[in-house]
């Protein structure tokens, strides 16, 4: 797990006094989904420095990043735990996440997979954040990573939640018709293809679901209650399936259902 953690869980940090009577921590302790705005608030806090300090910082920092990224590093703050020295700073936090992201994501069994599929590493990443972002659990993320595919394969806008919340910076179990309608390069209900960057910090086990997915032709999912996630390749299936996920939201359980097209 390389001290990775699931996101949301309590984290107990140690912390260390400095001059002053300020305190910040040992360590950092990056889960897997966050943002990469999340990640900038928590190095912030780590290192005790004002809020903004260490997005400022990415533009110093000297990150190793595919030419792809832009400069972004989305997708490439490794989730671990990150032991922070005293004389760290927000550069050299944030180059130990991405050194660690090429070394994780430049593995030989990773890096082997994306050629295999048509699509270089970054991709990768990407479709990883939005498995990450996705899957209800472990067990179901090769089965996301394969719609996610077919629907690149069969030409399909995505449709995911997942990418409209990354739009509108906001982390929500319900998409509106007004949503679907935003502009912005993350709205995969109104463009085609992948985000134009990833859109969390995905872990191994995403990243290898986006890699290696499982044989199937589903193109549509849902996950009802937890624990009941339906795929399909067929929508009125997928219809039936969002009715029980309806009825069951009314029963008071949660999770929005995913990949529908557009409402009309």
């Amino acid at each position: 797990m390389t001290g990775a953690v699931v996101a949301g869980a309590a984290v107990a940090v140690p912390l260390v006094y400095l001059a002053g009577g300020t305190t910040r921590s040992a360590s950092l302790v990056v889960p897997e989904g966050w943002r990469a705005s999340q990640v900038y608030d928590a190095v912030d806090k780590a290192l005790a420095l004002p809020a903004g300090s260490t997005r400022s910082a990415v533009g110093t920092a000297g990150l190793k990043l595919p030419g792809d990224a832009g400069g972004n590093p989305e997708g490439y703050l490794f989730p671990a735990t990150y032991p922070l020295k005293k004389d760290a700073t927000p550069q050299s936090v944030l180059r130990a996440m991405v050194d660690t992201a090429n070394r994780r994501f430049g593995a030989a069994p990773v890096a082997a997979g994306a050629p295999r599929d048509a699509m270089n590493v970054y991709q990768a990443v990407t479709i990883a954040s939005i498995v990450q972002a996705e899957a209800a659990d472990k067990a179901d993320m090769g089965k996301v990573a394969r719609v996610v595919l077919n629907r690149l394969q069969h030409g399909m806008p995505l449709q995911m939640d997942s990418t409209l919340n990354y739009a509108l910076n906001r982390s929500t179990l319900k998409t509106t018709v007004n949503d679907t309608r935003v502009e912005s390069p993350y709205n995969s209900y109104q463009r085609m293809g992948l985000p134009p960057t990833p859109i969390d910090n995905p872990g191994e086990d995403a990243m290898r679901a986006a890699l290696n997915p499982p044989p199937g032709n589903w193109l549509y999912f849902v996950t009802v209650k937890p624990g009941d996630t339906r795929f399909t390749a067929d929508y009125a299936e997928h219809q039936r399936n969002v009715a029980d996920f309806n009825a069951a939201q009314k029963a008071g359980t949660h999770r929005s259902p995913q990949v529908s097209p557009s409402p009309s």
